[in-house]
């Protein structure tokens, strides 16, 4: 690997700049009060969250991967933007199976485990049914299917659940996930919305992705608070 290529994914940056995508760079500052207000969420928590910081300082790693991808734009940024956004995944869905539905460790270890697996196989699996490249036609949000798929799973399970309090949680975690939705959407855009506006999309996910990251921290916090 070229850890120092150049690359070019998104639609506002024109030049090799340290400054090309300005509002891109910029947008990042969402993930940065998101963590903030998780980790301020995770203090008031009794006793204090301590996974709630954890996660809230995984939100602000991602803000800053994220900036230095779109400021520098060369692999190893680009690394650096999407393992600390993978590592709060699986961190993420360990605990929702952990905290929400009550399975074993074993089961949260195996459960992840087949989950990353699963991520893993999913692109290509797809690529070969449909004879497509849908990474490039989804501008690389196909990756991210996973996830959506594994918060509507939690979701589903979770308000499966007759207590009032997973029926609550599993309402919250469905509007993150429709949120979540709107934002692959934005990011999927980015290309395409190139002739029209030359910003592109892509802040749009970065602020509604902040607020849906937020929204599942505090989420977490506050179930095990109303669960006891």
């Amino acid at each position: 690997m070229e850890w120092f290529e150049p690359v070019r994914a998104y639609c506002e940056r024109a030049d090799a700049g340290f400054w090309a995508e300005p509002v891109n760079a910029l947008s990042n500052a969402a993930f940065l009060l998101a963590a903030a207000a998780a980790a301020r969420r995770a203090s008031q928590a009794r006793p204090p969250d301590r996974v709630g910081f954890g996660l809230a300082g995984l939100i602000a790693v991602i803000g800053i991967g994220s900036f230095l991808f779109h400021t520098l734009a060369v692999r190893w940024a680009m690394l650096a933007d999407v393992i600390p956004i993978a590592a709060f995944i699986y961190a993420y869905l360990a605990l929702a199976l952990r905290r929400f539905l009550r399975l074993s460790r074993v089961r949260v270890v195996v459960g992840t485990a087949g989950f990353a697996m699963f991520g893993f196989s999913l692109t290509p699996m797809l690529d070969d049914m449909t004879g497509l490249d849908l990474s490039h036609l989804t501008n690389g949000s196909i990756d991210y299917l996973p996830a959506l798929l594994a918060l509507f799973g939690v979701t589903a399970m979770t308000l499966m659940r007759p207590e009032e309090h997973r029926i609550g949680t599993g309402r919250r975690l469905t509007g993150i996930g429709a949120l979540f939705v709107i934002s692959l959407a934005a990011r999927s855009a980015d290309q395409a919305a190139c002739a029209s506006l030359p910003i592109g999309t892509h802040p749009v996910w970065h602020v509604l992705n902040a607020v849906a990251l937020y929204g599942l921290v505090a989420t977490a916090i506050r179930h095990r608070a109303v669960a006891g």
